[in-house]
């Protein structure tokens, strides 16, 4: 059975950025009422030390004009390399500050906004948490994998992990 450890304050802004810097590429969801909910792959550019998730993004998308319409999105992370996930139930909040897109920006962008930082169809998405999940091993993914063969083999239940809440 998984040990449960809720985190605050610092503690959980500091188990976001962990988990994130593993693992940035995240499924991002929008429109969470629709059948399929929406979702695309989306690199996190920063978690900042309030615990809000930054993203690089296009006015021209189909998830900024679901962002408008509903600001209620769901990100989720996995590194199941190291067996680390997360869920983070958020705000999503279009930002047109020339500065934050500077802070953000990486050559890598240039692939999808050519002009550069100032391209007009450049814009950041600001992702609020207000409710996160994690569940993460206990002892690293060598001892977790061990512990597991070794349930397995006697037929108990294994232990080896820990999750949960997040509150920023």
């Amino acid at each position: 059975m998984s040990d449960t450890n809720p985190l605050y304050e610092d503690d959980a802004i500091n188990k976001l950025k962990e988990l994130v810097k593993h693992s940035p590429i995240c499924h991002f969801l929008t429109s969470l009422d629709q059948r399929p909910i929406p979702s695309r792959p989306m690199s996190t550019q920063q978690v900042d030390d309030e615990g809000n998730f930054w993203f690089l993004s296009s006015h021209n998308s189909l998830k900024d004009e679901q962002v408008a319409e509903d600001p209620y999105v769901q990100l989720l992370f996995a590194n199941s390399g190291d067996a680390e996930f997360l869920s983070v139930f958020g705000t999503a909040t279009i930002v047109m500050d020339t500065a934050k897109k500077r802070e953000l920006w990486s050559d890598i962008a240039k692939a999808w906004f050519p002009k550069g930082v100032e391209d007009p169809d450049l814009t950041v998405l600001r992702v609020k948490p207000l409710q996160s999940y994690y569940w993460d091993t206990k002892n690293g993914k060598m001892i977790t994998l061990l512990k597991l063969a070794a349930s397995a083999i006697i037929g108990k239940k294994s232990d080896s992990g820990v999750q949960g809440k997040i509150s920023v």
